[in-house]
Parts: C-alpha cells; structure tokens; sequence
C-alpha cells in the first residue's frame, strides 16, 4: 500500500535514511510508527527455536511495514532490517489513525492492504506445508510470478536469492541450489548468470 508522501508530509510525516545491514525494528518493539519504504527494500526475518533464520518477507519501495500491526496492541512478531540502504517516510501512529477517521479512501486501502498481507500469509503456510523441496520451490516462484502479474507462459527474473529462498520456505540453501539445477535440467526454469528465470 502507498500512501501519497505529499500527504503523509502534511501530518507530520518524516523521511528516515537506513544504511544496508541496519535495523529498522526489532521482534518484541512495539509498533509506533506508520512506515512506508521510499527507496530501497526491507527484510522482515525471524529465527527459529533452533537458531535458523526465516524471512518473513520481502519489500521494496512503495510498500509499507507490517501496518497491521497499528490496529492492534501487539509487539512486532518479526525483526526488519534494510536489505539495502533504503529510506523510509515515518508517521506516528496517533496521526495515522486520525489520517483514517478523515479520510475514507487512505482506510480502504489500508484494508486493502491487509488483505494482500493475509493472501500471502496462507500462500506461504501452503507452500511451507509441501512436503517436497521441488514442490516448495515452484510454489514460491508461481506466487512470486502472480505477485509480479506475470501470465501463465511468459517468463520473469526471480527477484531472489537462492538464499532467500531457502530462509522463506525453511529449506537449507544446497538443497535450494541443487534442486533449482534439477528444475533447469527438466527445463522447469532457466539460470543466466546466476539469476534465475522461471
């Protein structure tokens, strides 16, 4: 969701640069901030029990960060960091809300949003539950493709790692790395240089 920055200036809004690698927020912070990405993209990620990183998501510029999160009184459940430096446009939370009660269009787009948010989420609790790595991965790519309005046929570059897809779908990274080789040899998906086209 993106709200117009001319608007979210006008409430009190302020840009807010991040260096690549440095956090944004963390698991358990509590959420005070409306946070749309102007430039650059953000990882949301979390660990394990057992210490290995998940990555929650993946955004760019135009998104916000987990704003469903406003509505409610619960802490962040995921940490976010910047996956490259990137600038984001900050408004408190009490501003937001009275930006909502005065304008029904900015509300309906928030919903909007939050139901993208909650596709994605069962999208991913199904692709996470295949039990075979092939399946897993071509679940994620096909999401990635609907995501991106791809048509059934043509073919787009995965804006992932084979890193990134490993922590997204709980697969460790060789596995990732050997089966999207298998996938290119039964020409399921193709690989120049290092970038994958599915």
């Amino acid at each position: 969701m993106k709200i117009d920055e001319n608007l979210l200036l006008s409430h009190g809004a302020v840009y807010e640069d991040y260096q690549a690698k440095n956090h944004i927020f963390f698991a358990g912070d509590t959420p005070k901030y409306y946070m749309q990405i102007i430039k650059g993209s953000v990882e949301l990620y979390d660990y394990l029990d057992y210490g290995k990183e998940v990555t929650v998501g993946i955004l760019s510029a135009g998104n916000s960060l987990v704003a469903s999160l406003l509505f409610t009184d619960y802490p962040y459940p995921m940490n976010a960091i910047a996956k490259t430096d990137c600038t984001l446009l900050k408004l408190d939370k009490m501003s937001l809300l009275t930006l909502v009660k005065s304008d029904y269009n900015i509300g309906l787009r928030i919903f909007e949003r939050l139901s993208s948010d909650l596709f994605y989420y069962y999208s991913m609790q199904r692709i996470i539950a295949e039990k075979q790595p092939v399946s897993k991965i071509k679940g994620l790519l096909d999401y990635y493709k609907e995501l991106n309005g791809i048509k059934l046929g043509n073919v787009f570059q995965v804006p992932l790692t084979r890193q990134e897809i490993a922590n997204m779908i709980g697969l460790r990274v060789e596995t990732v790395v050997r089966i999207v080789k298998k996938m290119e040899q039964k020409h399921m998906l193709e690989i120049k240089e290092r970038k994958i086209f599915y």
